[in-house]
């Protein structure tokens, strides 16, 4: 599989004609339209961008989905939600930058309504299908966009990320999820779900994509990765060793390869997990019901209806000290992170539940879902998400490190250490 640098390049040399791109997306869209992972497909746009096209740009010719609560101008900004009809009038800045850098947006991805969901199954549309296995969730709020990068549509895909959103559906549907540092990207013409915690970030096959379509977008260098080994920090709080079988049969095989390739790891404490998830959701909670005052919730799915209703029950106080509780937790963990190359833990300790079962038991499947990635959104540190060798279902490794260029050193190695053939 040619990566996204590869294939840029064909195009700019004219080896790759970018219409043969986007009509190998469009054709793959149709193929998996019962995903519903593709919510918005602009074909006659797309076809109209490719054969304009100059074959200039770092992402010349690459096909892209935008997540639904993303701007772009001319299609529909709806959000996920029965209550918005509108068409944007002009593209959010990451959307723009994708232009200028040569990507062809070919339409928009499913979001669960307003990102303000980890599932991926409540949506106008109704729910985002897992390519391993339609029965079950991808994952949210950026689900179309982990379940198209994972089933072909697309190499690259725009997704955000509050609480976990773009790591989850990147784990539960074995690609990698790309959450930057804070600001990396910028969320201007993004609908926001919490402005403290929001991050634009991105979701492909491998993480040379990541990282490559992230420089494109946010035009920061990088030095040269070192070629050493890590060292390697492992979480080792109760909450966060708590996972299924099959997460915990891939991380300890996935340990024992990236410690026999040569990396160091030591047991690394985090800050009190209950602490921490009290922290996000008194930031989070207060800051969505700002952003949806006075707007009609009436036609808001039910599970978001009732998330707003219960976030507007956390008192100003608490709001204040959440704020003061991110603070200290960021210096907390920029001395742990100073410490080690990265830090490690399963990115969701279970693998994809059956959408029925989510229906059943949202609230439960939430907390576990969301589980190990709020902290990153907290401190803003960047995090990557990359799938670990597993025989069943996916399952997703997060790599938290200081910057974006040691996150990339990082998850590099890792994923090279991963997918290497032993000696």
């Amino acid at each position: 599989m040619e990566s996204i640098e590869e294939l840029a390049a064909s195009v700019r040399s004219g080896e790759i004609d970018p219409v043969e791109l986007v009509e190998r997306a469009l054709k793959r869209a149709e193929e998996t339209a019962e995903l519903n992972a593709v919510v918005q497909l602009d074909a006659e746009g797309a076809r109209r961008a490719a054969a304009e096209h100059d074959r200039t740009g770092a992402l010349a010719g690459i096909p892209v989905l935008v997540k639904e609560i993303i701007e772009v101008e001319g299609l529909p900004f709806r959000c996920g939600s029965r209550s918005m009809d509108r068409v944007s009038t002009e593209d959010a800045d990451v959307v723009r930058r994708l232009r200028a850098a040569g990507a062809i947006v070919i339409g928009l991805s499913h979001s669960h309504e307003f990102a303000y969901g980890c599932t991926g199954t409540s949506n106008r549309v109704g729910p985002c299908h897992n390519p391993h296995d339609p029965s079950r969730i991808t994952g949210g709020s950026s689900a179309g966009a982990g379940a198209a990068v994972a089933a072909g549509v697309v190499p690259l895909a725009i997704g955000t990320d509050t609480a976990g959103s773009i790591r989850i559906p990147a784990a539960l549907c074995g690609v990698v999820g790309l959450k930057p540092a804070r600001d990396t990207l910028s969320a201007d013409g993004v609908f926001p779900l919490a402005q403290s915690l929001d991050h634009v970030g991105v979701l492909t096959a491998t993480v040379a994509d990541a990282q490559y379509a992230l420089d494109a977008l946010s035009g920061q260098a990088r030095t040269p990765r070192t070629a050493g080994p890590p060292r390697l920090g492992l979480v080792s709080n109760a909450e966060h060793r708590d996972h299924s079988a099959e997460v915990g049969q891939a991380w300890e095989a996935a340990l024992g390869r990236l410690q026999a390739a040569g990396a160091t790891t030591s047991e690394v404490e985090l800050p009190d997990w209950a602490a921490t998830n009290r922290t996000g959701v008194d930031l989070q909670g207060p800051e969505a019901v700002a952003n949806h005052a006075g707007r009609d919730t009436r036609a808001y799915q039910p599970d978001v209806q009732q998330r707003l209703r219960d976030a507007a029950e956390v008192p100003a106080w608490r709001y204040v000290q959440a704020r003061e509780d991110a603070a200290a937790l960021t210096a907390t963990v920029e001395v742990i992170l100073s410490q080690v190359d990265a830090l490690l833990l399963p990115t969701v300790p279970i693998v994809a539940p059956a959408i029925d079962e989510v229906a059943a038991d949202s609230v439960a499947i939430r907390a576990r879902l969301m589980r190990n990635t709020r902290l990153a959104n907290l401190t803003g540190h960047p995090t990557y998400s990359i799938p670990l060798p597993s025989p069943g279902l996916p399952v997703g490794l997060q790599i938290i490190a200081i910057d974006n260029q040691a996150a990339w050193a990082a998850a590099g190695w890792i994923e090279q250490a991963l997918t290497s053939r032993p000696a």
